[in-house]
């Protein structure tokens, strides 16, 4: 259970390689913080814990669990708020299914996910599931802006050790494939609400019959939001992803789909479910009908569909035919190629801001089902954001891969708040039933969009309140003033929602005497403009919106620093709380897996490092108290040293992992805290934690070199054992001895 009381700083409860390591760096913290006076609690935002909290009325009074994401969406509402976050499962159906396995097993009795609710009971719990996949936590939290960059020490380092880059060939044939017509690009419209429509507005479908269904009503919208509606034809995207298909059999390259389906939770994996039909065409031509009796859903992804088409009466003879077909069709971009796991098995395992800068850092190369690498075709189908990627792979294939040893960096602030753009539009995004009008009404009646759709298109409608763009301006105005470097606005004049946003920014940019210190380029431009700068060594800022935010937020630090789960990412909220964000999660399964099968962890705690400094030096400012300060400057003393020293974890068992990691972290904070002149108490404080670290560094690291190589149980995956678990990220006695 969670804690009840609101301390000082949250620590969020996560899932996967964060949360093991928190197993193993929460205790530090907390022994450091106290000597401050400064109280470190826990909130779970966990997929399991958010599962648990969704359905008390199913589990023993011991059981249950507080809706803790429930109470952090009202605490970051506050001044007070200041919590470390760290990633967390956006949960795809087949993750979210698969832990609801794995606690019902446990012997938790939640509910099935009904994939097909008819009861009253399956559509309550429908309901309830629906509001926990995909991105239910990011929307609720960031009620503030985002300032993302590489910590100095961080960049610092990453230029000192350059990381691996693969060659590109001006002859690959990797290549970038969209959509250029039909698609949610094509089909936007937007319009920024006049006082007379702010409130709530009203979705209806209206069929060829005039029959009207209400799809959604009751959205308030406060004057001055920007409000964008759009759709993608089903017809095209199975014709674009069909041509595609062809295409890259033609080009003898890999077929890969690149997609968002956690964040972009109900629209991207009905695409997903299209790409998976449009490659099995042949079968669901023949099949489709027992497919769908039998409840089986493309969108799940391949892998559930072969999975499932084995328990049919002619199970045998159609997998015969998926045989032979998949060696008519071109080669799937591998995720697992040892274990046959290909890029549309699972919708949530090729995620596209992790998947394309892995993709271009290689060179352009993917992993085919023969092991080998080779070219790809890379399919984004909707063309939004499409030619950020295709121009990163046109600049590399002229002028070859960026060098990490003399690139520059580019920062981003993000738009974000208030659920922002796209990955606020899940509950107003519908896959259409039957032909007709959708058709959406402000307050007053005036129709704000209208759309002539078909049945199976893909409808939604995304929203962006005036406080947040406010906010978010003056926010790059101050990052520009504090970096003087260069910055673009990376918006489009020829796209319906870029214009609404373009129409707030040149005024408020005006007023502030900033407009010559700002670009607005459309992404593509953006996008070779900031490859030319960073590649001369300058840095540039990347204002953008929420989904390139979440994308360029991976590319270019996966580009100059070889991942980005080492950012500084600092969420100011616009109450006046903070939210630090400490990187990217994506590698966190394969640790875990790691972990299991020969316990070594391999997860890298720097940007829980980064966000804890920014942490305790915001809790100083905000609350007077400097001693938190002088803690957090040490927290950047000893994240230099851990950069310094090398110490952050090896990917193979036998090296130094996690673990080690966390003890060097305490032990250059405890030195830090020492060596300090700022405050005696704390310095004669942490000066015997220091020397006990330190006499004992050879017996502390010997406990964890003695446990690898050996299989770790922490007692599930989704939801761990705490006493497994701590056992297993804890295990030296010495250290523990000396913490406690």
């Amino acid at each position: 259970m969670s804690d009840t009381t609101t301390p000082d700083i949250i620590y969020t409860k996560v899932d996967e390689a964060p949360q093991l390591a928190s197993a193993s760096l929460l205790p530090i913290i907390r022994k450091f913080a106290a000597a401050a006076g400064v109280s470190v609690g826990v909130k779970d935002i966990s997929l399991a814990g958010r599962i648990l909290a969704a359905f008390p009325e199913h589990l023993s009074a011991d059981q249950r669990q507080s809706d803790d994401l429930a109470e952090l969406g009202k605490l970051v509402k506050t001044p007070d708020a200041n919590v470390i976050k760290l990633p967390n499962i956006s949960a795809s159906v087949p993750q979210l299914v698969a832990a609801i396995e794995e606690l019902q097993a446990q012997g938790y009795p939640v509910p099935d996910y009904p994939e097909n609710p008819q009861t009253e009971a399956d559509k309550d719990a429908r309901a309830r599931y629906d509001t926990i996949k995909g991105s239910a936590v990011n929307p609720v939290l960031r009620e503030g802006n985002s300032d993302r960059r590489a910590a100095v020490a961080v960049k610092n380092y990453a230029q000192s050790n350059p990381h691996s880059m693969g060659a590109w060939s001006k002859d690959s044939k990797t290549r970038v494939s969209t959509m250029s017509a039909n698609d949610f690009r094509s089909n936007e419209t937007s319009v920024t609400l006049s006082a007379a429509q702010a409130g709530p507005a009203k979705i209806e479908l209206i069929g060829a019959d005039g029959a009207v269904t209400v799809l959604k009503d009751g959205i308030d919208f406060p004057a001055g939001t920007v409000v964008d509606a759009t759709f993608m034809s089903a017809k095209a995207l199975s014709a674009f992803l069909e041509a595609q298909i062809e295409a890259t059999k033609a080009e003898g390259t890999l077929f890969s789909i690149h997609l968002k389906a956690t964040m972009m939770k109900v629209s991207d994996p009905i695409i997903f479910g299209h790409a998976v039909k449009a490659y099995l065409k042949p079968i669901f031509a023949e099949y489709g009908d027992a497919f769908a009796a039998a409840g089986i859903d493309a969108n799940s992804g391949m892998g559930e569909v072969l999975d499932r088409i084995k328990d049919l009466p002619q199970g045998a003879e159609i997998l015969s035919k998926v045989d032979a077909l998949m060696q008519q069709q071109p080669p799937m971009y591998m995720v697992n190629s040892d274990k046959g796991i290909t890029n549309l098995h699972v919708p949530s395992d090729v995620i596209i801001d992790a998947s394309m800068p892995a993709l271009i850092r290689a060179g352009g190369k993917g992993w085919g089902p023969d092991g080998a690498e080779a070219d790809a075709n890379c399919v984004i189908p909707d063309s939004s954001y499409a030619a950020v990627y295709e121009e990163s792979v046109n600049f590399c294939k002229t002028n070859g891969a960026i060098d990490p040893a003399t690139v520059g960096t580019v920062q981003n602030v993000g738009l974000m708040a208030q659920k922002a753009e796209e990955y606020g539009s899940h509950p107003t995004t519908f896959e259409i039933p039957h032909d007709g009008t959708v058709r959406m009404s402000a307050a007053n009646g005036d129709v704000l969009h209208e759309h002539t759709v078909e049945a199976g298109d893909i409808w939604r409608s995304a929203s962006t309140r005036q406080a947040p763009i406010e906010d978010w301006v003056q926010l790059a105005i101050d990052r520009q003033k504090a970096e003087g470097c260069q910055a673009i606005f990376w918006l489009d004049e020829d796209r319906a929602h870029d214009a609404e946003l373009i129409a707030y920014v040149k005024p408020l940019l005006a007023a502030a005497g900033a407009t010559d210190k700002f670009q607005i380029l459309a992404p593509r431009e953006a996008t070779r403009l900031s490859f030319e700068t960073i590649a001369k060594g300058e840095n540039s800022i990347a204002v953008t919106g929420n989904v390139l935010r979440d994308y360029l937020t991976d590319l270019f630090p996966i580009l100059e620093l070889g991942t980005s789960a080492k950012m500084l990412s600092i969420v100011k909220l616009m109450q006046g709380g903070g939210l630090f964000e400490t990187g990217a999660g994506g590698s966190a399964p394969k640790h875990v897996q790691q972990l299991v099968e020969e316990n070594h962890l391999r997860w890298d705690s720097l940007g829980e490092f980064c966000a804890l400094g920014e942490s305790l030096k915001f809790l100083a400012d905000v609350k007077g108290n400097e001693k938190a300060r002088v803690l957090g400057k040490a927290v950047d003393v000893a994240t230099q040293g851990i950069l310094d020293h090398n110490k952050s974890p090896g990917r193979r068992v036998g090296q130094p992992d996690n673990r080690d990691s966390h003890f060097y972290f305490a032990l250059y904070w405890a030195q830090a805290l020492a060596a300090q002149t700022d405050d005696a108490e704390l310095a004669a404080s942490f000066a015997p934690i220091a020397a006990a670290l330190a006499e004992n560094e050879a017996a502390i690291v010997a406990d964890f070199a003695k446990v690898q190589g050996a299989p770790a149980d922490i007692g599930g995956y989704f939801h761990t054992d705490d006493a497994k678990t701590a056992a297993v990220m804890r295990p030296s006695q010495v250290l523990n001895k000396i913490l406690a």
